[in-house]
């Protein structure tokens, strides 16, 4: 049981649809703050719907809270502030430098018209700077490659500079020494008391979370820690046992079966 003050997001019989083919079945789920979550399950299981909903972009019926309050309760400038969206297959304006695709992260923070203030600015540098994007920040979106891009996308949610990180398939195009690099800045995020939830389907990543988050076909079928032999279990049986979770030094893995 996760005490009010410790909860950064909870939904409470949520469910969801798109278009007339309902999506989400009844979900309660409650994220602590300060830990990184990965939500896991078969293609189609509903993980992208969920985590839309949780940011706000869906329509739903039961509640979802962020930071203790009704999220339709929070005016969306502030919650705009409080909580950064990363989504699949995100845009940015081809023709936009990465730095300026980086600097729409703040608005935000900004007054209608006001010009970017040096926070603004500090703040874009210091996330292009964390993804390793900082040296193509002069270069427009359309010529970056598809890794590239996705580092861009990713310091524009980070120049938020928000208390909750959602994150859909953050890895996509994104090569194994870059998703360590994701690993790390993720791990710092939290360590800075940030929360982070991300759709995730390189599953040995996702085990590295604190919290793991499983479901399928709309369902939430387990919540708990990564390394609870619980956890590994549900994920082995949601994957109809064609994935084995099997330590690896101090990790634990995932591997896939014939």
């Amino acid at each position: 049981m996760i005490a009010p003050d410790f909860i950064a997001v909870r939904a409470d019989s949520v469910w969801a649809s798109l278009g007339n083919s309902p999506v989400l079945h009844n979900i309660g789920l409650t994220i602590a703050k300060g830990r990184w979550t990965s939500v896991v399950g078969p293609n189609g299981a509903g993980k992208s719907t969920l985590l839309q909903v949780l940011a706000g972009l869906l329509p739903h019926t039961g509640q979802v809270q962020l930071l203790g309050r009704p999220l339709d309760s929070w005016p969306p400038r502030e919650r705009a502030q409080r909580v950064a969206w990363l989504g699949q297959n995100q845009t940015g304006g081809d023709d936009l430098t990465a730095y300026d695709v980086a600097l729409l992260g703040r608005l935000p923070h900004r007054r209608w018209l006001a010009p970017p203030s040096a926070a603004d600015h500090a703040a874009v540098e210091q996330a292009l700077r964390s993804t390793q994007a900082w040296e193509w920040r002069a270069r427009p979106l359309g010529q970056l490659s598809g890794g590239e891009r996705q580092r861009v996308l990713l310091a524009r949610a980070l120049a938020v500079q928000a208390d909750v990180l959602l994150m859909d398939e953050p890895l996509a195009n994104l090569d194994p020494p870059h998703q360590a690099d994701w690993m790390l800045l993720v791990r710092q995020l939290v360590a800075a008391g940030k929360t982070v939830v991300s759709v995730l389907h390189e599953i040995s990543i996702a085990l590295q979370a604190d919290d793991m988050v499983i479901i399928d076909q709309g369902r939430l079928l387990h919540h708990g820690a990564c390394g609870d032999v619980a956890t590994h279990r549900a994920l082995q049986a949601v994957f109809a046992q064609r994935v084995s979770v099997q330590r690896a030094g101090d990790q634990w893995m995932a591997l896939a079966k014939p």
